[in-house]
């Protein structure tokens, strides 16, 4: 959603998405393979790059896509479970909103099967009532398998052009600039 490889126009990346919504100040730190927990070499896992943006001063509306790592290597394994993961996370954003993208592939089988996603999406659900300033956007509803690699988890272009409008949109739906927004899920 960021790449000029995967999406050529600027117009279509995230940050274009998100300056149409109404955000003015944008930081993106995307990474492949990149989990709440785990760390891949030359890589920070998700909870440091949000907390040294914490520590550096960052405040502002926080928005995670990260899980889809989690739950497969929770599946394999991992002593650190699915809840603690958000709690983690959640922590790293010190309460300030949060906007999760849950997560979706259309695997049957392996550590990234929709059955594991399907488990992050409850984890994340379940977290929802004890953080008010959480919302997750419901992506797993929308998506269409013609938005997948062949790989049945990355997105082809047309397939991150899509998503990253509908991040965008969300978060424009999860905190309206002068409204309330009680509900958990958008949509």
């Amino acid at each position: 959603m960021v790449s000029p490889e995967s999406l050529p126009n600027p117009a279509q990346r995230l940050a274009a998405q998100y300056y149409d919504v109404g955000v003015r100040h944008v930081r993106i730190d995307a990474s492949g393979g990149r989990s709440i927990v785990e760390q891949l070499p030359g890589q920070l896992n998700g909870y440091r790059v949000a907390s040294r943006w914490y520590e550096a001063g960052f405040r502002g509306c926080w928005v995670f896509a990260l899980g889809t790592n989690d739950a497969a290597n929770v599946s394999v394994g991992s002593p650190i479970g699915l809840a603690a993961r958000i709690v983690e996370m959640m922590s790293a954003a010190h309460g300030e909103p949060v906007m999760w993208v849950n997560a979706q592939t259309d695997l049957s089988s392996g550590p990234w099967s929709e059955a594991h996603m399907q488990s992050w999406n409850n984890a994340l659900v379940a977290a929802c009532k004890a953080y008010p300033n959480m919302r997750i956007f419901n992506w797993a509803a929308i998506v269409q398998p013609g938005w997948h690699l062949k790989d049945g988890i990355h997105y082809t272009s047309a397939g991150y052009a899509i998503r990253a409008h509908a991040i965008a949109q969300a978060l424009a739906k999860a905190f309206p600039a002068n409204k309330h927004h009680s509900r958990c899920v958008v949509r």
